[in-house]
């Protein structure tokens, strides 16, 4: 090579060996850094990314003082023969030191994008540490990846003060592009070191156009051949799992008889402190609370996605995590089907794909059958190629809830499932759930803060406000019986105030003006009466107690029902003034809107919650 070309060709060879460095190096302190949670976790990335910041100058008198053959190290490295200083290997570790924060920042970057629920999602389905980084963090993050690479390059390729300082000025040997331009600056040679100017800006100009180009054409769908056929040979080692048009079997899931859940928790979250003991078996168990009261972390501790403070655990007689007897199984090792609020469906993987990501433990034709089974059941036949993107939200539904089932779990972990769906949407997978959990006979727990869902999907309730247990038992009796009038409240029950006992059989309520009779017996302290807006009816001829007139402040209407907001025992003063909501069938409303006021309302004695506190 000619003399005068020979810096292009040590810059490109020290660029090159300096981003291979870097790339694994910046990528295995990414993953540790990203698991890290420690105290020290700002030190170390401080220190990690202090070249970034410092001058490339201070970095080289760094590598001296580390490298000069009066340190420690080099000490050694004389003892053995080997020098650095002043060789084409201190180009190297100069221009590695420089360019590794720029890999290694931008990857923690990638990878802190990737959506934590995949990972955790990831984790039940039974993958390892290792698997979930080769086949869901990589993947995603890896424009970043891209990205980081050529930043990499690029800082590598342009670096100076430090390479200068550990290394010199040995052409030949040493002499990078900017060495031999500040060189050839230096002695007057303008049209050369402008030449080397052009050079790296083209070089440079090139690497974020690679960048751009890479960020524009970077989409999860559609895969090219080779990836979708990799990925299918990794899966299934064949073709990806096809379904006829034959109707759907009804779903038959493995019986795990005797299955039971015993849960005695404890955990600090912000704002309270969880406490939740109960015991369930295969009957459908519903969690229902508002949004924070903790329902989500009960679930994320079976499935050993977060640690309690202290307690236990018990599945089948199988400790998942004691505190007492430091046990604590990896969420890999619980058999925990897990279906998040938002899905959770990887990506980049398709349909089959997602399926089968849980069952890494058969054999490829095991899967393909396995996750063919599925595909069929769910009702998914012809969407195995598609992507996550390129489904509606009821078949992404079908999709996590066919891939939950698959792994076989001996429990089903529902977090809001139908929260994101519309009404059609809503109740066709609600009905599905409902089949198929009717065939399950492992142990269930459904979130959600909507009664309706809990009411049709689950035998029994547990009702949770700030981190505690406020009621359980059937869904009637807590329905019809809430024994607070904060499950009352969570129970949507609408028209709840104060009372106080008169008599036997006899209350009295201030608010609404009234005497009313009841059935049940009176609690002792009685405080609060409370009647549900749909038990609320307007009265018959034939009933001669618990009648109070009433005027209409004003209604809310949808398609199908009514909402009466009325005032008891005088005309109201605004829309705001009024002590019941009364729901009615659209029908009822049709009838009693042209009924002269005062209306007769019916306060049943049979509906009527009578709640101490």
């Amino acid at each position: 090579m000619h003399p005068e070309l020979t810096p292009i060709w040590i810059s490109l060879k020290t660029a090159c060996l300096a981003t291979v460095l870097a790339f694994f190096a910046g990528i295995v302190v990414a993953r540790l850094m990203l698991a890290y949670r420690g105290k020290f976790r700002g030190v170390l990335d401080g220190v990690l990314t202090l070249p970034l910041v410092l001058p490339p100058v201070v970095v080289g008198f760094g590598l001296l003082v580390i490298f000069g053959k009066n340190s420690p190290l080099g000490q050694v490295l004389n003892q053995l023969g080997v020098r650095v200083i002043f060789t084409w290997s201190a180009t190297v570790i100069a221009a590695t030191v420089v360019a590794f924060p720029l890999m290694y920042k931008t990857v923690l970057s990638a990878f802190e994008q990737v959506e934590p629920t995949l990972v955790s999602c990831a984790r039940t389905l039974g993958a390892s540490e290792g698997r979930i980084f080769w086949l869901v963090l990589l993947p995603l993050a890896w424009p970043g990846v891209v990205a980081g690479t050529i930043l990499t390059f690029a800082r590598a390729l342009g670096e100076f003060g430090a390479t200068l300082l550990v290394s010199g000025n040995i052409e030949g040997v040493t002499q990078t592009m900017p060495i031999a331009l500040y060189f050839a600056a230096e002695g007057g040679r303008m049209g050369v070191a402008l030449g080397w100017v052009v050079l790296m800006v083209g070089i440079s100009l090139g690497a974020i156009a690679f960048i751009h180009q890479g960020h524009q054409s970077h989409r999860f769908i559609p895969h090219n051949t080779l990836t979708r056929r990799g990925l299918n040979w990794l899966f299934f080692g064949t073709a990806t799992p096809k379904v006829g048009n034959s109707v759907p079997s009804s779903p038959v899931i493995p019986r795990k008889p005797g299955s039971a859940l015993a849960v005695d928790i404890e955990r600090e979250v912000p704002g309270f402190r969880l406490q939740a003991a109960f015991q369930t078996g295969k009957e459908a168990l519903g969690l229902l609370g508002g949004s924070g009261s903790g329902k989500t972390m009960i679930l994320r501790c079976i499935a050993g996605l977060d640690t309690p403070t202290q307690g236990e655990i018990v599945l089948n007689g199988r400790v998942l995590f004691s505190s007492r007897r430091g046990i604590n199984l990896p969420s890999r090792d619980r058999k925990v089907g897990l279906v998040f609020q938002n899905y959770a469906l990887f990506p980049h993987l398709t349909v089959a794909q997602n399926i089968a990501f849980g069952l890494q433990h058969l054999p490829k034709p095991a899967r393909f059958e396995q996750v063919t089974r599925y595909l069929d059941m769910m009702q998914l036949g012809g969407l195995a190629h598609r992507y996550p993107m390129q489904l509606s939200g009821g078949q992404q539904q079908r999709v996590a809830l066919a891939r939950a089932l698959a792994i076989q779990p001996d429990i089903l972990l529902f977090d809001e499932p139908l929260s994101a769906l519309d009404t059609y949407l809503r109740s066709f997978i609600e009905k599905l759930l409902i089949e198929v959990l009717g065939s399950y006979e492992g142990v269930t727990l459904f979130i959600t803060h909507k009664l309706e869902e809990a009411y049709r999907v689950c035998e029994n309730l547990l009702v949770i406000g700030e981190g505690q247990i406020l009621a359980a038992g059937t869904k009637e009796e807590i329905f019809e019986r809430p024994p607070t009038t904060q499950v009352a409240k969570v129970t949507e029950c609408k028209n709840i105030t104060v009372a106080r006992r008169l008599e036997q059989k006899f209350v009295e309520v201030p608010a609404w003006g009234c005497r009313l009779k009841v059935i049940e017996p009176i609690p002792e302290p009685l405080n609060y009466i409370g009647i549900r807006a749909h038990h609320v009816r307007f009265a018959r001829s034939s009933e001669e107690v618990n009648i109070v007139p009433s005027w209409l402040a004003m209604i809310s209407e949808t398609q199908h029902r009514v909402t009466l907001y009325v005032k008891l025992n005088s005309p109201p003063q605004s829309s705001q003034d009024y002590h019941l909501q009364v729901e009615v069938y659209r029908e009822k409303w049709e009838q009693l809107k042209d009924v002269a006021f005062p209306w007769r309302v019916f306060l049943d004695p049979f509906r009527l919650i009578l709640m101490a506190r």
